[in-house]
Formats: C-alpha cells, sequence, structure tokens
C-alpha cells in the first residue's frame, strides 16, 4: 500500500494454514522507533476495522517503542478475493497469527506490550490468558474492548443464545441485522470527522454479518465472562457514557457509539487480578480517535502504564 511507504512502515505477509475458504494470510505492519530499542506494541485491530491510525505509532515511537500491527486474516491488507470478508468461525483461529507476530517480535525485543481495540480487545484477552506461559507478553490494553454485545438483556438472554446455537450449524445464514453508519460518519473526514481511511476496508454500512461470525463471538464473550485469570499488568479503558448506535448525531462525538460502556466496566472485573480501568470523559469507541484533547489523556495514560509496566 502506498501509504504504508509514505508513513515509514514496512509490512511482511504471514502466510498460514488454510480454512474453510482456502488461503489465508495475514499482515504485519512495522514501524521501528528512531533510536534502538528493545521494547515493542503490537496493535489488534476491531471488527469492520484494519490498521491506518498512524498517529498510535507516532506515540509508540515518540517514547522509544517499536511499533508493530496485525492486520488479522479477512481485514483490510490480508483480505483475500476469495474470502466472505472479516468473517471467523472461531476467534481462537485468530491465535494463529498473533503467535507467529509475537515470535517475530521477541526475536528483536525484550518487552512486548499487546493493544486490542474492540473486537481486538476480546481476541488479546482470550489470547493472552491461554498462551502467555512463557511471559512473552508483558503487558495488556484494551481499549474499549467488545467483552458483550450492545443488546437489551432480554435479547441477549433469549435470542442470542438461540442465534448462536443456529451459526454452529449454519454459519452462512446472513444476519437480518447489520452495523449502522453513524459511527463510520461520524469519524471520517468526508462526513464529519477527521480522519482517513478507505472505504473498501471500512465501509460505511461494514459488511454482511451472518450467524457463523455472531456464534464465533458469542461463545468468546462467554469464554471472557466466566473468568479469566491474566496475570500480567492489564489497563483497560473505555468512554464514560454511551449513545445508541444508529444515524450520525453530535453526540458520537463525546460517547461510545458501538458498544455499552457498562457491559465494559462489568466485565473488565472477570479477566484477572492486576486490571486498572480508567474512564475516558468525552471518549468516542475507539478512543485514540476521540478529540485532541481527550485522545492527548489516553495516550499520557498508556504512557505512564508502559512506562511501569517495562519497570516492573
Amino acid at each position: 500500500m502506498t501509504w504504508d511507504n509514505n508513513h515509514g512502515f514496512t509490512t511482511q505477509k504471514l502466510n498460514l494454514k488454510d480454512d474453510y475458504e482456502g488461503q489465508v494470510e495475514a499482515t504485519l505492519i512495522e514501524r521501528k522507533a528512531v533510536s534502538q530499542s528493545k521494547n515493542a506494541v503490537l496493535y489488534i485491530h476491531g471488527f469492520v476495522d484494519y490498521f491506518y491510525q498512524n498517529h498510535l505509532a507516532d506515540w509508540a515511537n515518540s517514547i522509544n517503542l517499536n511499533f508493530y500491527a496485525l492486520d488479522l486474516r479477512k481485514y483490510g491488507r490480508s483480505l483475500l478475493p476469495h474470502q466472505d470478508p472479516n468473517m471467523i468461525r472461531d476467534v481462537r483461529d485468530y491465535f494463529e497469527e498473533i503467535s507467529i507476530a509475537v515470535d517475530l517480535i521477541r526475536k528483536n525485543n525484550n518487552f512486548l506490550a499487546l493493544i486490542g481495540h474492540s473486537t481486538g480487545g476480546l481476541i488479546s484477552s482470550l489470547y493472552v490468558n491461554s498462551h502467555n506461559h512463557d511471559n512473552l507478553i508483558n503487558a495488556l490494553i484494551l481499549n474499549s474492548p467488545f467483552f458483550d454485545f450492545n443488546k437489551p438483556s432480554w435479547f441477549k438472554k433469549t435470542i442470542l443464545p438461540i442465534i448462536a446455537k443456529i451459526g454452529l450449524r449454519f454459519p452462512n445464514i446472513a444476519s437480518p441485522e447489520g452495523l449502522k453508519e453513524g459511527y463510520v460518519k461520524s469519524i471520517h473526514k468526508e462526513h464529519h470527522g477527521e480522519w482517513e481511511f478507505d472505504f473498501k476496508y471500512k465501509p460505511l454500512l461494514g459488511f454482511k454479518i451472518n450467524f457463523g461470525w455472531i456464534a464465533a463471538i458469542y461463545y468468546a464473550q462467554k469464554r471472557l465472562q466466566y473468568g479469566l485469570s491474566i496475570s500480567c499488568p492489564t489497563l483497560i479503558m473505555y468512554s464514560s457514557k454511551s449513545v445508541v448506535p444508529g444515524n450520525y448525531k453530535d453526540s458520537m462525538h463525546e460517547a461510545d457509539s458501538v458498544l455499552n460502556v457498562v457491559d465494559i466496566e462489568k466485565y473488565s472485573n472477570t479477566i484477572g487480578n492486576n486490571v486498572r480501568k480508567v474512564e475516558i470523559d468525552g471518549g468516542i469507541h475507539d478512543l485514540i480517535l476521540s478529540k485532541k484533547e481527550v485522545r492527548k489523556y489516553v495516550f499520557d495514560e498508556m504512557t505512564k502504564f508502559i512506562k511501569s509496566s517495562i519497570n516492573s
């Protein structure tokens, strides 16, 4: 991608095992700190997303961290023509590319923090819980992690489990409900935001969702909600309030318009005993895309956490 070259990134394709659609690959993006460093961060994006937040890399490099990001299979730079965009039947499939990336990064780095946003936060939590026996991940940062569906309690108790069970047997059934355009319009500069990204990888209305994906996320969330045992230092950040997803409205610039922050706060208590929770006043769903003064606070919190984790 020309964008990568223009912003000083190099990319590496990770060849993965074939799945039910055939060939699979992921992409590792890299930009080293200016001064030689043995400390790194690895960023994992959310649903209908990919890495385009070059200011996140600027932050990492500014505090002498080597920066890496993964475009997971079937997302962004890793999406192949024969694939159903963003779809998965078990989130543990992502562990393959994360493990390859971690092994590559740890060859030249002594410290590694994992940063996960939204669905990436759910995936990262489950990965660290099951794959950190050798302490390859030294710290975990979760940015508005997708710990539960943003649905009414009655729906989550009665309808969602049925959809998930159907999705296990018939994963290609299309969901009658998809994503709303308001959040994307609130962040893209062609509409009401200040950020540029490729609508081919992050379209206004997302990609079609099937029951198989819903099942994969539902059962992953249940594993987390039952309780994890993450021992590394963990920073969980989320907005102080939510607004209902839907059409664009001005309030989307100061609240999470994708997830219910009450759910995030609740399930943050289930993942381990070394957790710091930070509520971000005025934060949006992707906290680092919030208004300038808000994201400065987010980066300051991340900096303090990283420095403390390196020195611990």
